[in-house]
Order: C-alpha cells, then sequence, then structure tokens
C-alpha cells in the first residue's frame, strides 16, 4: 500500500466550462484511475507545481473543447504551460516519456539503457493497461456474464503477472537499471491484484516490487491525492 506522508505539490480542482489550465503549471486533466494516477506520481517525483482538474467521465470527456486537448477524448490529458507556448498531449505513456526526458529524471542517458525503459513503458501501454482493463471490464461492468471472454483475460491477466514477476525476479525494477518512468506506468495497474482475481502467492518478486514502489513517498504523495473527497463541480 502506498505509505502518505506530507502534502502533495498538486491541487485537486473541478472542470471548469472552458478546460482552461493554469500559466505556469502544468494541469492534468484525470479521474481516480491507474492511468490518471500516472502522471500525477511523476510530477510528485519531479518536484513540479501542477494541478489535476477531476473529471468524473459523466460525459465531460466528450466536450469539443477538451478534445481539442485530448483527441479520442479520453482522460488522462495534460497541459504543460511553463513555456511560452501551452504544450497539450493526450496518452498517459506520452505523458510521462515527455515529462521525464525534458527533465532528465526516471529515464537513463545512456541510449542503449534507454531502450530498455522505452521498451518496458510500450509493454504497459500495449499490454497491461488494455488487457487488464478487459479483465476488470468482464468481470465487473459487462451487462452480462461472458464465460469466454472471463476465462481469456483472466489467462492474459495471470500471463502479465507471471512476465513482470520474472523480470523482477532478475532486477530491481522493470527497465533493469533504476526506478524509471516504465516502473511508474506499471505500478498503478498491477497493484491490486484482487481486482484481476490473480493470485499473487506465485508471483513474489512482482509483489515485493509493489510494496518497495508503494513505500515511495512521492507516491504516497500522488496517491493521497485522489483519497480526497471529489471536488465540488
Amino acid at each position: 500500500m502506498p505509505q502518505l506522508s506530507e502534502s502533495c505539490l498538486g491541487v485537486l480542482r473541478p472542470a471548469n466550462p472552458s478546460f482552461s489550465f493554469s500559466p505556469g503549471k502544468v494541469t492534468v486533466y484525470a479521474t481516480n484511475t491507474p492511468n490518471g494516477h500516472k502522471p500525477v506520481i511523476l510530477l510528485e517525483e519531479l518536484g513540479i507545481d501542477y494541478d489535476v482538474v477531476y473529471l468524473p467521465l459523466a460525459g465531460e470527456q466528450h466536450d469539443p473543447r477538451f478534445v481539442r486537448l485530448s483527441p479520442a477524448g479520453k482522460i488522462p490529458a495534460l497541459v504543460d504551460a511553463r513555456g511560452p507556448e501551452p504544450l497539450s498531449l493526450f496518452e498517459s505513456g506520452a505523458m510521462l516519456w515527455y515529462l521525464a526526458t525534458h527533465e532528465g529524471r526516471f529515464v537513463p542517458n545512456d541510449a542503449r539503457a534507454r531502450a530498455q525503459t522505452h521498451a518496458w513503458l510500450m509493454y504497459q501501454m500495449s499490454t497491461v493497461g488494455p488487457y487488464l482493463g478487459q479483465r476488470v471490464h468482464f468481470l465487473l461492468d459487462a451487462p452480462e456474464r461472458v464465460p469466454y471472454a472471463v476465462q481469456r483475460y483472466g489467462k492474459i491477466a495471470r500471463e502479465i503477472y507471471r512476465v513482470l514477476d520474472t523480470r523482477l525476479g532478475e532486477h530491481e525494477y522493470l527497465d533493469g537499471h533504476g526506478f524509471s518512468v516504465a516502473d511508474i506506468a506499471t505500478w498503478p495497474w498491477v497493484r491490486r491484484p484482487e481486482v484481476f482475481e490473480v493470485d499473487t502467492s506465485e508471483f513474489p518478486h512482482l509483489s515485493r516490487w509493489v510494496e518497495v514502489v508503494g513505500r515511495r513517498p512521492a507516491v504516497g504523495r500522488a496517491m493521497s491525492l485522489f483519497d480526497q473527497p471529489r471536488p465540488a463541480l
């Protein structure tokens, strides 16, 4: 579990009708989901001043003004208004890569080492998030139970945990070089295996890593932000 610590750097505020952002700061549009957690954890690790605009996914994400920030109408979205021209980004992996490379932290300097970080980040984006998301959908959200889908995505979920456990049995962190954006991207998705009905007694290395990452002060601060009551709209 995350270790709560001193107050986080971010401010949680409700969406405004114009989807405006704060000059001189980074603004993240997110809700309390693994993808929403990812950029907030990195911002806390980097010590960057930011706001989180809470979108409850009640239709606001399809507002044309929000779609200008996130063309697919998905959260999270990010606006970096610290420079002369605001930069808007969609896709959480792109946000992590931009922030880390811009700040020169949580990605290795060496090109070959950086390629490993990028590979494990892409594994999270292409496999961990999409397939675990489908696992949750067919377990909890589907209007009727589809045994084939439940079985299929259960098998894939266990395979994802096996791949990560094998890697973490060989290396302390996913990229093999140190705590990186690959860990930040993956941790919010796999930290609660009970949601996916995965028995982690088979995966001791992954369980160790989940505990280690969760004890990082910045991770605790980021997650505590989402524990706050939702801001009034």
